[in-house]
């Protein structure tokens, strides 16, 4: 199987990239400096942009699915996923792999935080939702709705705070909401998972939660 990742650079996508490797996948990243990569002597890297629709039809090529590990980089304002997804579910609707598994978050539906405490779901609600994350969910809200909207083959895994701590190999899965006082979850824990969707239908078509 042959696995074309963006976000390949950043540290879940170098934990994909890994466990790709791991597998016996190979592997065709685009990424902006290539040279940089710590991986690249194991993977086929294309350097380009992720608004390029160029650059994008070029990694697709040849390749059964998509991991996406793209995101906000900042708290401000950057609309990555904003450009980028549509360019990238447009290209696969056109000639690419049919199976995407997009790293999301938890804030991206309105019922992720149904089954918190009262008291935890107005302040992640009202004091980090809409003021602090108010871009990078804005983001994601944006993500969820390009891929439920697009014919293609999608999960989106919808974690809380990503910490760098080792994996658990352990972890609440709920398709309904973030699980009850669910606050984070490891890097390493999510990309296991996403590697896990790339054979298996188990979540097609939906986001689910991941936590803790």
């Amino acid at each position: 199987m042959r696995i074309a990742i963006f976000g390949a650079s950043g540290t879940t996508g170098q934990l994909l990239t890994e466990r790709c490797l791991a597998a016996g996948y190979g592997v065709t990243a685009l990424l902006r400096t290539p040279e940089t990569f710590p991986l690249k002597a194991s993977v086929r890297t294309l350097q380009g942009s992720i608004f390029d629709p160029t650059a994008i039809a070029d990694t697709l090529e040849g390749s059964d699915a998509v991991l996406s590990a793209l995101g906000a980089r900042s708290l401000r304002k950057e609309d990555i996923l904003e450009r980028a997804i549509p360019l990238i579910t447009a290209a696969m609707q056109g000639q690419g792999p049919q199976r995407i598994i997009a790293l999301g978050s938890a804030g991206a539906l309105p019922t992720s935080l149904d089954k918190q405490p009262a008291w935890r779901r107005w302040i992640v609600q009202h004091l980090v939702y809409t003021t602090v994350l108010k871009y990078p969910i804005a983001s994601q809200i944006a993500q969820y709705a390009t891929l439920s909207a697009s014919p293609l083959d999608w999960t989106m895994p919808m974690p809380p705070m990503l910490t760098n701590t080792p994996a658990r190999g352990t972890y609440r899965i709920d398709p309904e909401a973030l699980p009850r006082n669910g606050s984070r979850i490891s890097r390493a824990d999510v990309a296991d998972f996403m590697i896990a969707q790339l054979t298996t239908s188990q979540w097609s078509r939906r986001g689910v939660y991941l936590s803790w």
